[in-house]
């Protein structure tokens, strides 16, 4: 069976998931500030139950289907030491066009509701990624800011992520440095090539202020483009399943080139994609120009099929043992 094609029997819609979930997606005044403050917020029992076990049940598929698997392709990239015997994907990629359950979860009324009051009523996706780093030593994501690697007209820009499995300490949880979104960008070059992280040794990071996200499965994170974060080996048993969408207010228009989830279109295929990508709202032609700081993501290393490569062939410096 085909991981695309894993579904229990009863399918969601959006609109069943509104009851349980528009009061998570609330959020008060205090929550709003101190996202505004902070660059994050964590919100508990954010996934109703049964979307919850649904999500579970495609990702674990997912995971077993990649024993078939041997290399990184347009799905999967692979953790050192995966084979059929022992399937270890650190990721999942794009799989909001993978499943329809990824898509149920980004158009429900709780994520909707939710970026509406962070990004504005025009709210488009960025990208979506599964991180689903394996137990016993799942790779370690380098201290870095989104905002690195895709710059926009403004910073307008989050990452929502839904835990579909408890994490705790030795899960690798995701890690945060309150108050980075409001500070500078951070070099993510290694002599003079673009590693997709920062030096943990400039002293501008402070990474001894990080703070660990963890919570049971359900609960969710949000973190601002220029918030930095990383995350250490999972050094746990089981794998940590974190699901991502990367989403913008539309008006925030990409400025990265190459580097850009839009390369190497045309520009009507890139209006074709901007429309299909759009969560709530339109797209509207006219970007908005904020005075935001932006260092490129160039030169670019000699792979740059994903974040784990980048940051590997880019000889990234680790903060993590």
């Amino acid at each position: 069976m085909a991981s695309s094609d894993v579904s229990t029997s009863a399918m969601l819609s959006p609109d069943t998931l509104a009851p349980d979930t528009l009061a998570a997606a609330m959020l008060s005044p205090e929550q709003i500030a101190a996202y505004q403050t902070d660059g994050f917020l964590l919100i508990d029992n954010a996934i109703p139950k049964p979307l919850l076990e649904e999500l579970q049940l495609v990702t674990r598929q997912y995971i077993a289907d990649s024993a078939h698997v041997s290399q990184d392709n347009d799905l999967y990239d692979l953790d050192d030491g995966h084979c059929a015997d022992n399937p270890r994907p650190n990721r999942i990629k794009t799989p909001y066009t993978q499943h329809v359950v990824f898509q149920t979860l980004l158009q429900s009324p709780l994520v909707i509701t939710l970026l509406k009051q962070l990004l504005g009523p025009n709210v488009r996706l960025h990208n979506s990624k599964l991180n689903t780093k394996a137990g016993g030593g799942g790779t370690a994501v380098q201290w870095h800011q989104d905002w690195g690697f895709y710059p926009h007209t403004n910073d307008d820009l989050l990452a929502l992520g839904f835990m579909l499995s408890d994490i705790g300490p030795d899960d690798g949880p995701l890690q945060v440095v309150p108050g980075s979104h409001r500070g500078p960008v951070l070099s993510h070059h290694n002599e003079g090539v673009f590693c997709g992280a920062i030096d943990p040794e400039d002293p501008e990071a402070k990474l001894s202020d990080a703070v660990s996200l963890t919570g049971a499965a359900g609960a969710m994170s949000i973190h601002h483009v220029r918030t930095l974060h990383g995350s250490a080996p999972n050094i746990s048993s089981s794998p940590r399943l974190l699901l991502l969408y990367e989403c913008g207010a539309a008006d925030a228009w990409p400025i990265n080139g190459n580097q850009s989830i839009f390369a190497g279109m045309n520009q009507a295929e890139l209006w074709a994609r901007m429309q299909q990508n759009m969560v709530c709202g339109e797209q509207a032609a006219t970007p908005r120009l904020a005075s935001v700081p932006v260092r490129m993501p160039l030169p670019p290393p000699a792979d740059t099929s994903s974040l784990f490569a980048v940051q590997k062939s880019g000889a990234a410096k680790s903060a993590f043992a």
